[in-house]
């Protein structure tokens, strides 16, 4: 959308036109929190998937919290959002055996990647393991949780859009 139609939506005075969006945050933690209020706020369909229950306690209500794989088709982008946890093998093997458009798991780009060691225990195939996208996210020199959650929505609506993100037009 270009031109006085771009304007209208901008302005609040028409409705973007939005394809189906889907945003998977994996594992209940501050930044999932963030990323489901921030998503839904730019038109994905958002959902928490927590496989220990006694873990999403304080997600607000409000959000659709699965403690099963949700299922991903390709309208979904899966958010990994700790990388520390104990099922973050068999929660991305289960990712990567869906649909899903695009999967990414948050982190120190200055650290390896947990998640390629446990996929590789699991036989995950090295093609699969390249799916998965580490660092997650624009590049703003984000530390906080909501700082985080908004440089990584910022790094999928580039990557839907095709668009390099920072500053470049």
């Amino acid at each position: 959308m270009t031109g006085p139609e771009a304007c209208e939506v901008a302005h609040g005075k028409a409705e973007a036109e939005h394809e189906k969006r889907t945003l998977v945050a994996v594992f209940a933690s501050p930044v999932a929190r963030y990323l489901l209020a921030y998503g839904r706020d730019v038109g994905y369909d958002v959902v928490l998937f927590e496989p220990d229950a006694a873990r999403a306690t304080d997600v607000p209500e409000e959000f659709e919290t699965s403690t099963t794989v949700p299922e991903l088709d390709d309208t979904a982008d899966v958010v990994v959002t700790d990388h520390h946890r104990a099922e973050l093998g068999p929660v991305l093997q289960a990712a990567l055996s869906g649909r899903a458009r695009w999967i990414g798991v948050l982190g120190n780009p200055r650290h390896p990647g947990p998640h390629v060691a446990a996929l590789k225990a699991l036989g995950v195939a090295d093609a699969d393991i390249a799916r998965v996208h580490r660092p997650v996210g624009l590049n703003i020199g984000s530390r906080t949780p909501p700082e985080i959650a908004i440089a990584t929505i910022a790094g999928l609506i580039a990557d839907r859009t095709g668009r390099p993100g920072g500053f470049v037009f």
